[in-house]
């Protein structure tokens, strides 16, 4: 078990996502980052699919009360065991009564914790992953009780290359999406040829753009959206899409972020540039 003294300013248990249940309004939800937290399941030897600790922007302060053993990947907090500073993308033994902690943001915003065997929280919809009025809490809080497994070996020696999210990187890869061809040639180039700044209106459901672009679309009828739509409003204001996003929208789609893309944006905060490359559909 784990003793949540802080919990950090937004901790969620996530996994790789609920599947399936879209056709009745149930969001994908999942890490924001995936790469990140499937980075510290497997090296640590976990399951990719096992539930991680999402941390956002200031970490919580954790005390185990079992042995187990962790691995921390995705943004840097600067982690410290019992006030000791540890590595990301190592796993680390940790004793019964073992304190961890973080100290500022260092690059990136979402952290990712993964203990061994996963966290073992409730299964709703054949997925761990918190949202609110799906799983009974939406957030860690403070006093909770985190339910792990009990591992005295060390942890297993695990090849795998490190693949690190480019958090400085402003270039989000992105399809055409279904309502592209609507806009005009220079509605489209605009949406290539300029830098676009993230608001304060970014969260767990959606990063909205400060720039508008120039829009004479019409809204569509109400069609399927995903983590990673690029949706375009009557103001001409960009909305993208990420993991707790709806299920459908009425919205023009004009643009469709890949996975990596997805990954970047999620470690991106208020103020943080981004542009737009395009990538041939397939």
């Amino acid at each position: 078990m784990i003793s949540v003294l802080n919990p950090g300013f937004y901790t969620t248990v996530q996994d790789l996502g609920r599947f399936g249940y879209q056709k009745y309004g149930v969001p994908v939800s999942g890490a924001m980052d995936l790469n990140s937290a499937k980075q510290a399941n497997v090296l640590i030897g976990n399951n990719e699919h096992d539930a991680v600790l999402e941390i956002t922007i200031i970490g919580p302060k954790l005390q185990f009360h079992v042995h187990t053993h962790i691995c921390i990947s995705g943004a840097n907090l600067l982690p410290r065991l019992n006030s000791i500073p540890i590595e990301l993308n190592t796993p680390i033994v940790i004793k019964k009564d073992d304190v961890l902690s973080f100290d500022k943001l260092n690059s990136g915003i979402r952290s990712y914790l993964a203990v061994s065997g996963g966290f073992k929280t409730n299964v709703v919809m054949n997925s761990r992953s918190m949202y609110k009025n799906i799983t009974k809490e939406f957030v860690v809080k403070k006093d909770d009780i985190l339910p792990i497994r009990e591992d005295f070996t060390n942890p297993k020696t695990v090849y795998k290359e490190i693949i690190n999210i480019e958090f400085n990187s402003k270039i989000l890869k992105v399809y055409k999406g279904p309502e592209f061809d609507r806009l005009s040639i220079s509605e489209k180039e605009n949406l290539f040829s300029q830098e676009f700044t993230i608001s304060k209106e970014n969260n767990r459901m959606a990063y909205q753009l400060s720039e508008a672009v120039q829009n004479n679309l019409t809204p569509i009828i109400t069609s399927l959206v995903l983590p990673g739509t690029v949706q375009l409003t009557p103001s001409g204001k960009l909305i993208i899409l990420m993991r707790d996003c709806q299920t459908t929208g009425g919205y023009p789609r004009v643009l469709q972020l890949n996975e990596k893309a997805v990954n970047i944006l999620s470690q991106k905060f208020t103020n943080d540039k981004i542009q737009f490359n395009l990538l041939k559909n397939v």
